[in-house]
């Protein structure tokens, strides 16, 4: 169990109820101190989450943030940062594990510098494993650091390969919902409104990850995870869609045997985990009644979702190609929530992006950022 916690990405999804894990193991009689928070622009909730935890460090996105919560807390004796820098000093603050909550390839810098002090990883920023999992994994094995999936899919899989031996997987089975539009016909997906694409059926999320999982290009970045969490080749790598949510992941065995890790959809449960692993502490999270719901599961139409496939031939392809194809669907979603681009553009672009792409293979971390923003540009 650890003692100390940093988090980047303090009031977003993950980030605040990262936080409530905490008030939880409270109420165990198991403390953990948070050392270090990073958030983005809610100045308001940092604070009143700087007051109740109080970190060392807190650190925000702009110098103007900045200044006022520096007002705020200077009481406090909490040190307040900002900006690039500030990300890195909480992510190589001086605790035992550090929860990479932030969306996008913002967190792949910090994640390194981490790892290079020897902190442990409770990672729920995909990203960092889909534009440069080689790179990563390769410097947490060299510094003995553990990366743990806070990922729901990721830590099932986790769960279920735990006591067994990886070499006689057959399948790793990462489980999606389908979103909000798996039932509908692909011709109406064409002209749907942000509302649509954020009203997930069964997930509270942000608003990029929730645009993810609406043309599945979530679990296309789960995939290239995997591979790299897991140290699994994409054949093994499967996807089912399971729309109610409460089968997380499942592996097969060599022998057909399958081992499933099923429960409520509550991010909570996969963080506590990382944060006791391998120990499991008691919570008050909720419990499924297997009585209520019918579990079914059937193929993804990657026809109707083509960012599944986009994903995958990135990860085949391999090289620079998914930082490509990760920076360039960054920004295409990030049009779309302004509302300059329909829902469907998004895989266009991407394609687009891709194609346009002559990939560096053995990248270095460098090579992988600029791979990241010529992908930007392109878009």
């Amino acid at each position: 169990m650890v003692k100390t916690v940093s988090i980047l990405g303090s009031t977003g999804s993950i980030g605040t109820q990262t936080l409530d894990v905490l008030r939880n193991l409270k109420k165990q009689n198991i403390e953990v101190k948070v050392v270090a928070l990073a958030a983005g622009r809610n100045v308001e909730l940092i604070e009143a989450q700087a007051r109740e935890f109080m970190p060392g460090l807190v650190s925000v996105e702009s110098p103007d943030a900045a200044k006022i919560l520096k007002e705020k807390l200077a009481p406090l004796g909490i040190e307040v940062a900002y900006g690039e820098q500030g990300l890195m000093d909480v992510a190589t603050s001086d605790c035992e594990i550090l929860v990479t909550a932030i969306v996008g390839m913002k967190g792949l810098l910090p994640t390194l510098a981490a790892i290079e002090k020897g902190t442990d990883i409770a990672l729920a920023n995909k990203e960092t494993m889909v534009v440069a999992g080689e790179i990563v994994t390769e410097a947490a094995n060299a510094k003995g650091v553990k990366i743990l999936p806070v990922d729901s899919e990721h830590s099932a899989i986790l769960q279920c390969l735990t006591g067994y031996n990886h070499g006689e997987v057959q399948h790793l089975i990462l489980t999606a919902s389908g979103g909000p539009f798996r039932t509908w016909e692909a011709d109406k997906i064409k002209d749907v409104s942000i509302k649509d694409v954020l009203a997930h059926p069964t997930w509270k999320m942000g608003g990029k990850i929730t645009v993810d999982c609406a043309g599945m290009m979530n679990k296309g970045l789960e995939i290239i995870e995997a591979r790299w969490l897991f140290d699994m080749p994409y054949e093994k790598i499967k996807v089912l869609v399971h729309p109610q949510s409460i089968v997380h992941s499942m592996v097969q065995y060599i022998d057909g045997a399958v081992i499933a890790q099923m429960g409520v959809p509550d991010m909570k449960v996969p963080i506590q985990w990382a944060l006791s692993y391998p120990e499991r502490v008691n919570s008050d999270f909720g419990r499924h009644d297997f009585t209520k719901t019918p579990l079914t599961f059937e193929e993804p139409d990657e026809v109707k979702f083509p960012c599944l496939r986009l994903a995958r031939e990135a990860a085949i392809t391999g090289g620079t190609m998914t930082a490509v194809m990760n920076g360039a669907n960054e920004i295409a979603v990030e049009k779309f929530l302004k509302g300059e681009i329909k829902f469907m553009d998004i895989p266009y672009i991407v394609e687009k992006a891709m194609n346009a792409h002559t990939v560096k293979y053995n990248p270095t971390v460098e090579d992988v950022i600029e791979a990241d923003r010529m992908a930007r540009r392109t878009v």
